[in-house]
């Protein structure tokens, strides 16, 4: 039904969660508010951001160390640093055998069958680094260059750098289904900060008959138009008198947009007309629920990208046995082999059919798919079957929208603790994705406090050798 939200409905949604799932303060500008950054020609138009909350082990999925073979059972040699819990056992090798791949040869554990058949797709960048190894930091400082509340989302920044595509969605959206929690750190992980309200993220539960709270109109269609337009003449007096806040104008915009959604998310969210063959390559066909749920994640993914998102992120789900916490259920301390099988049985095939159907649909050259967790896991045992935190060395990879495919970017040591060629950061990370976007990221600021600040802060180099 083509309807929309009354003021009150947006409201009362807008209280909720703090917002995040709410359409208050999400939405996109009829005319947008974007900053006028240098721009050069895109390589990409959307990034979908398959986040790993909790940390996934390099070392048994995309960095291979025989030397924890030979080590296996001793004492980590060399300095180790103080871990998250300081339950430090002796080396551990990998869980899983690495094969090569694809014609670039590219290593990849049994961990990720599927992911290893995008081998000649992916860019495997092995050294990464953080400056944290705690989640709720870590997952801050992933997601906005500083590890507290209060800052943008890079979601958020490239909403604001470059809009929306889409007039029906906002600019940003994150994807959860079956249960999935915010990582630690709560919702602010995805928040506008200081800039323009309808940048903050909008929170669709891809698989709950209400996407978004209050999607569905209360109200006959007519009689919500005239309340909008109504409302809506109220807020322009009253942006006359605030000279046109860009704060205001965006609350204004948000009841417009709203209006759009309520048909816009339950078009969106009815795959009915996805082919049972789209269906079953994402893995929406198996008995495993957690993986039928992410695998709408990415299905939802692809077609929100196809109707002009700009910035997608998906929501990992707990599992019942052998995986951390809700908010970071890749975070195993114990028992990793069991947790992160599990957790990659729910995540594997989908994230490597969203690639492959994005390809065949000849959008992939435009869409920059980013996977990466807060950071890695340590060589040495936590105990005597899980891994600590690592934020000195870990794998993320990235694929299409200009991205050097079949290629290995960087190293660790050879226990896979530090990296040692080519070590790059977060900063590096977000500087390279504006780039492909089309973005200056040392230009994107937004003057708050003073300061021209911006998603890299004062840091960051764009990683040309990874760009093709």
């Amino acid at each position: 039904m083509n309807s929309h939200l009354s003021r009150r409905q947006i409201l009362s949604s807008a209280s909720t969660g703090f917002g995040m799932a709410a359409l208050a303060g999400l939405m996109q500008a009829e005319t947008p508010m974007v900053h006028r950054a240098k721009r050069f020609a895109p390589k990409a138009r959307s990034v979908i951001f398959c986040y790993m909350s909790g940390g996934v082990s390099h070392l048994d999925s995309f960095d291979p160390k025989p030397l924890l073979e030979k080590y296996a059972g001793q004492p980590m040699p060399g300095e180790v640093k103080k871990t998250q819990f300081n339950n430090n056992g002796t080396v551990q090798p990998a869980h899983w055998v690495f094969h090569r791949h694809g014609q670039s040869g590219m290593p990849v554990s049994e961990l990720f069958p599927h992911m290893a058949t995008l081998a000649d797709e992916i860019c495997v960048i092995r050294s990464m680094t953080a400056k944290f190894s705690e989640h709720a930091q870590g997952n801050f400082f992933m997601h906005t260059g500083f590890p507290f509340l209060g800052y943008p989302s890079a979601g958020a920044w490239t909403s604001y750098g470059l809009g929306t595509e889409s007039r029906d969605l906002p600019g940003y959206v994150v994807l959860q289904s079956g249960g999935a929690s915010v990582p630690h750190g709560g919702v602010g992980l995805f928040s506008n900060g200081f800039l323009p309200a309808q940048h903050q993220a909008s929170i669709i539960k891809a698989d709950e008959a209400e996407a978004v709270e209050n999607i569905r109109p209360q109200q006959p269609r007519d009689s919500q138009r005239r309340q909008l337009d109504f409302i809506g003449a109220m807020d322009r007096r009253f942006a006359n008198t605030t000279q046109h806040d860009i704060h205001v104008e965006a609350a204004i915009s948000n009841y417009e947009l709203a209006w759009r959604m309520q048909s816009a998310v339950p078009e969106l969210c009815d795959i009915s007309s996805e082919t049972e063959a789209t269906k079953k390559l994402y893995g929406m066909d198996g008995p495993d629920t957690t993986r039928t749920a992410y695998a709408r994640q990415c299905l939802l993914a692809r077609r929100l990208v196809e109707r002009g998102v700009r910035f997608v992120e998906l929501s990992c789900l707990p599992q019942k046995l052998g995986a951390g916490q809700a908010p970071n259920p890749w975070d195993q301390h114990g028992q990793i082999k069991k947790g992160h099988g599990n957790m990659a049985y729910q995540v594997d095939q989908p994230i490597a059919a969203l690639v492959k159907d994005l390809k065949s649909r000849g959008l992939l050259d435009s869409t920059l798919v980013v996977w990466a967790g807060e950071f890695g896991r340590t060589p040495f045992a936590q105990g005597t079957d899980g891994r600590d935190h690592n934020p000195y060395g870990f794998t993320i990879w990235m694929a299409g929208g200009g991205i050097k495919p079949g290629h290995i970017y960087g190293a660790t040591d050879d226990f896979g603790y530090h990296a040692i060629e080519n070590a790059c950061t977060v900063y590096d990370m977000w500087a390279t994705v504006l780039h492909l976007m089309g973005i200056d990221h040392e230009q994107l600021t937004y003057r708050f406090s003073g300061r021209d600040l911006r998603l890299t802060d004062v840091h960051g180099n764009v990683l040309r050798d990874v760009i093709a």
